[in-house]
């Protein structure tokens, strides 16, 4: 019993809250993401910055596909400027990385006049081979925030749970592209129970506050010339959220939907949204 005790009292110092993420290069809602964003009491939104990849010519890590902002959230809603880095990124170490990136920003932030920012999230889908020079530059962006009293959050996805924990005050796990995308006659590759269930027993063990973001969205594909879509059912996110939450009661605490969009929020009902948000 003391394990369960041990995860439920490490989720607590996250603050009970819904969020979104919002991954489009134009901050501009319209006026069905804004009545969302009020009806289920949305308090954070983890906002795309931009992402990271390697240059042309493959030599250093640069900046691409920058977000502008044509709107600003509704008053009290927090925005966490988040930036998806590539994996390749991490396969050395580039010097004053970290630096770069946090300026740029704090930059944005004054730019935009974006000014109740307290939080960075970094997604990096890091394995085995990049997983120390990863935590290494987590641990530069720390040292870089300290001064500006920021937390550091990071993704965690299903894989990475069988790894030590990063250098971040918490994750967000990542519930979905859980599958193998050529296998996609068999399972959904966005979100399928079955390839869940193996990470299930790792839950409670792992020592980072964890908050948890499932799925939304709709891919379309085109495999050998015909249009796929993939899906997640509603039953098939609540019976994931619903074994999670019995491994780690904790995972109730903070839930995130990926992503923000009128056409994620039309394509469930919200009966849905009420039970995925329920904690």
């Amino acid at each position: 019993m003391t394990g369960c005790g041990k995860q439920k009292s490490q989720d607590e110092s996250l603050e009970q809250c819904n969020s979104v993420y919002y991954w489009r290069t134009d901050l501009r809602l319209d006026s069905t993401e804004r009545a969302f964003l009020s009806q289920y009491n949305i308090n954070k939104v983890y906002c795309r910055y931009f992402d990271v990849v390697m240059n042309d010519d493959g030599t250093e890590p640069s900046p691409n596909a920058t977000i502008s902002f044509s709107d600003t959230l509704p008053a009290g809603i927090e925005l966490i400027p988040t930036i998806y880095i590539t994996e390749d990124c991490m396969h050395k170490p580039h010097k004053d990385l970290a630096k770069k990136i946090v300026d740029r920003i704090l930059q944005m932030n004054e730019t935009n006049d974006i000014s109740n920012v307290r939080e960075i999230q970094i997604d990096c889908d890091y394995t085995s081979k990049s997983r120390q020079t990863y935590y290494k530059f987590l641990e530069e962006v720390r040292n870089q925030l300290s001064s500006k009293k920021y937390q550091l959050s990071t993704t965690i996805r299903l894989h990475q749970l069988s790894m030590s924990a990063p250098p971040a005050d918490y994750g967000v796990l990542m519930v979905y592209n859980t599958g193998n995308p050529l296998k996609w006659q068999e399972r959904n590759p966005i979100l399928d129970y079955r390839d869940v269930y193996p990470y299930l027993s790792r839950l409670d063990d792992y020592p980072l506050p964890l908050a948890t973001a499932y799925p939304v969205y709709q891919w379309i594909r085109n495999i050998q010339n015909v249009r796929v879509e993939h899906t997640v059912e509603a039953e098939e996110i609540l019976k994931v959220k619903h074994a999670m939450e019995k491994e780690r009661p904790g995972l109730s605490r903070s839930i995130i939907t990926y992503h923000l969009e009128t056409d994620n929020i039309n394509r469930y009902k919200p009966e849905t949204y009420e039970e995925i948000y329920h904690h």
